[in-house]
């Protein structure tokens, strides 16, 4: 696998995963997350424009795409609970796997941790597999931040030489 930058030919491919995604949401038991089509096409080219939407790719097929940039996440001000550090970091948003390809979105993330040894992600309560994937990759769960429109989301980061499995 690899993962490399979403071009904008990428999308009709971005757009199905991310639509598999939000259907093995709701298979999961995850009706609140990623509701009336989210992400939306423009946030997805917005993504892809400003160089931060990101593919993995397993023998010529997308099989994953991801947000990251290593930037403040206005969200992320506030937290109850603690972040395990106050430097500067890198941030995930709309990961999404097919699930064709097993450990894909293991990869993506480690990928990120590649490129920012201090990572920060958040994700819906009632999104299970990702809150064991992120367990199982050693992020450390932080507490609650609140979204733009007053959703909770749960806050989990991994830094170098910290383990909290």
């Amino acid at each position: 696998m690899i993962v490399r930058k979403t071009s904008v030919g990428d999308y009709p491919f971005v757009s199905r995963i991310y639509a598999q995604a939000r259907d093995f949401m709701r298979a999961t038991g995850n009706f609140g997350q990623w509701k009336d089509g989210y992400p939306a096409p423009e946030m997805i080219y917005r993504d892809i424009d400003a160089g931060r939407s990101h593919v993995c790719v397993h023998d010529n097929e997308i099989t994953g795409v991801f947000y990251f940039g290593v930037e403040r996440e206005p969200t992320y001000r506030k937290i109850d609970g603690q972040w395990l550090n106050d430097d500067p970091y890198g941030v995930v948003h709309r990961i999404a796997t097919s699930r064709s390809v097993k450990g894909a979105g293991a990869f993506c993330l480690q990928w990120c941790f590649g490129q920012c040894k201090n990572l920060r992600i958040d994700t819906h309560r009632d999104n299970t597999p990702m809150r064991n994937l992120l367990s199982k990759l050693g992020f450390a769960y932080c507490g609650i931040i609140w979204m733009e429109d007053g959703d909770e989301r749960l806050a989990f980061q991994k830094v170098d030489n910290v383990d909290m499995r």
